[in-house]
């Protein structure tokens, strides 16, 4: 039990400002104002002066990126989206191995945590170290205490036997856990695999993760293959038709594949940052209705970051106010809760030491969010009732213990991936 004292807690929905006490109990709705006599909780946070609000989640992520800050330069240098691809992130993938996919997910899981990120939402490639590689990611954030929602990228690209083993290593991991069916993207999965993916979510009530027309070349590739259009093939293959269903990017839809979007139940996660760095357009959100989410496609793990990039770069081509990027950014917790995901309940919360030299009010609350409020000021995290980040420091694990095993293992990568 935690009781955060004296705390001004702003409602992630109506974004109303209250200062109250707030009980934290597992298994128990949020208790706000009272504090019985006879309550003995196990952390007292005083909470005077800061804001405590809903814990942020992340819509498309990468653990399998993390040991590549600071590499060295690849062999040859892209020239455009398909040789990034081919030279940097399938360069880097075949080299992973258990260890250092462990490394990766213990990573990413601390740096979502001290951000305020309680609920990740990861696509995973290791075509090399595939079997056991979702359970590694799994228990490395459950270790740190950081929910998660999960899949293996199924591709075509290192072969068929490959494809299989993603296969198995997918409905392996969904007869023991709740995830999603992943695939790479529509030009390196051909009909086949494609097929299976989609009877493998319908078996276990799941839907697909895939990127989609993050780059021209995934239409033009599509077109060329089988005649149509990458989300028009998907609609007809059976993509489309879950509610748990995820579409990453979806840079360069035709106004027909945006109304396939729109009329089905399937959810579009956008990734400014990335999308800027690799040099493949702009998002607009136009006729593509509301089911729209922040990822950050493996750049970091800063969803605060993410939305204030998504907001500067929608300004041309969405129009967004600031109530609208802040929907988006809150989305995600409306696709986890509609379907009935856990991990992402009223019990996981931020409490931010944002000392603002102007008022914070119900008003202009939005305007502090996107011009104030850092990952920086995040100072408390609880996540599932449990305190994970107190006064800044990660409480389950041991924060500089694990960076000194990560950092020989990253080196290893990188000489593996010169060779």
């Amino acid at each position: 039990m935690i009781l955060l004292k004296n705390a001004t807690y702003i409602d992630p929905v109506t974004l109303q400002l209250s200062t109250t006490n707030i009980i934290v109990e597992h298994g128990k709705e949020l208790q706000f104002n009272t504090v019985p006599d006879s309550l003995i909780p196990d952390h007292v946070l005083d909470c005077n002066g800061l804001l405590v609000t809903h814990a942020f989640a992340c819509g498309h992520h990468h653990v399998y990126s993390a040991l590549s800050r600071g590499m060295s330069a690849p062999k040859k240098s892209p020239e455009n989206f398909l040789e990034i691809l081919q030279y940097i992130w399938w360069t880097l993938d075949k080299c992973l191995d258990k260890d250092m996919i462990e490394a990766s997910a213990l990573v990413t899981a601390m740096n979502c945590a001290r951000n305020g990120v309680t609920f990740v939402i990861d696509h995973h490639a290791s075509p090399f170290a595939i079997e056991g590689s979702l359970e590694i990611i799994a228990k490395s954030f459950d270790r740190v205490g950081v929910s998660h929602l999960l899949c293996y990228e199924i591709s075509d690209r290192d072969g068929m036997a490959i494809a299989e083993q993603g296969l198995a290593e997918t409905e392996s991991y969904l007869k023991r856990r709740q995830g999603l069916v992943g695939l790479h993207a529509g030009f390196t999965v051909g009909d086949e695999t494609l097929n299976k993916a989609v009877a493998l979510a319908r078996k276990y009530d799941a839907g697909i993760h895939v990127h989609t027309a993050e780059d021209i070349s995934d239409e033009e590739y599509s077109v060329r293959n089988y005649g149509k259009r990458v989300v028009e093939r998907f609609s007809e293959m059976g993509v489309l038709d879950f509610s748990k269903t995820i579409l990453a990017h979806c840079l360069h839809l035709s106004d027909h594949e945006r109304k396939l979007v729109r009329q089905s139940p399937a959810w579009v996660v956008h990734n400014t940052e990335s999308n800027q760095n690799n040099g493949v357009g702009v998002f607009s959100s136009m006729e593509l209705g509301e089911r729209l989410m922040l990822g950050t496609d493996g750049m970091h793990s800063d969803m605060l970051r993410a939305a204030k990039a998504a907001y500067f770069g929608a300004l041309k081509t969405d129009g967004l106010d600031f109530s609208g990027i802040y929907r988006r950014f809150r989305n995600v917790h409306q696709y986890i809760a509609s379907n009935k995901f856990k991990g992402d309940d009223a019990s996981n919360l931020v409490v931010l030491d944002y000392p603002t030299p102007t008022p914070i009010t119900n008003e202009n609350f939005l305007g502090h969010f996107l011009f104030g409020i850092e990952s920086s000021h995040v100072k408390h995290v609880i996540a599932s009732s449990e305190l994970i980040v107190k006064d800044r420091v990660l409480q389950k694990v041991d924060e500089g213990e694990i960076l000194r095993q990560t950092r020989p293992l990253a080196e290893k990568l990188w000489q593996k991936m010169q060779a």
